[in-house]
């Protein structure tokens, strides 16, 4: 018998219990996705201002025991271009944008660099539920593996809360990233200049 003929052979008795009224595991024959009803977005502003510096901060981590210093967004780390770090990418050159100015309108600031680091960064993220996301939950170690180790020494750190803060406090239901409601996230209300509240 020749090797192909042999392979196909075992292929098609492999997949045939994949489909017909062979179950082996008993799985449903269908599937039903929960409905989405409403959906929110981060604020982007915020995001800016109060999260995208946590990126870029040179911080201290613990490696196996060794403490070392570097930057979430360092190449070897979550750099844009470079970084081994997972799906969180961050471009460290990204350049502040303006909100309050009406030329940056959404398609402008989504054409940034800025606005890429915002939309990795909430990829990572559970809206509304903190300890559900990625973002906290690797450099927290908890109860995931983070190739750069623990970052942060616990949830009293100022860098997790204003993660946890960003995370909590999304845009009004029906109103995207770039929301002006999102300017009471910052004491006085203003997104380029107030300052980022925790709480």
């Amino acid at each position: 018998m020749r090797p192909s003929f042999m392979v196909g052979t075992v292929l098609g008795l492999l997949l045939s219990g994949c489909g017909g009224s062979s179950n082996p595991l008993g799985n449903s024959s269908t599937i039903a996705n929960p409905v989405v009803t409403t959906s929110q977005s981060l604020s982007f502003a915020y995001f800016q201002r109060c999260v995208n510096p946590i990126f870029l901060a040179r911080l201290q981590t613990q490696i196996n025991g060794t403490t070392q210093t570097n930057t979430c967004a360092a190449a070897g780390c979550h750099a844009y271009a470079t970084g081994a770090g997972g799906a969180l990418r961050i471009v460290p050159t990204a350049q502040v944008v303006d909100v309050t100015n009406p030329a940056n309108t959404a398609a402008v600031i989504q054409a940034t660099d800025m606005y890429k680091n915002f939309y990795s960064a909430q990829g990572e993220v559970v809206i509304n539920s903190p300890t559900l996301s990625l973002l906290l939950n690797k450099p927290l170690l908890r109860g995931v593996l983070h190739g750069g180790g623990l970052i942060f020494p616990g949830t009293s750190d100022p860098h997790v809360q204003l993660i946890t803060y960003w995370i909590t406090h999304p845009s009004p239901i029906g109103q995207d990233e770039f929301s002006s409601a999102n300017s009471d996230l910052f004491t006085p209300a203003d997104p380029m200049t107030g300052a980022c509240n925790t709480q």
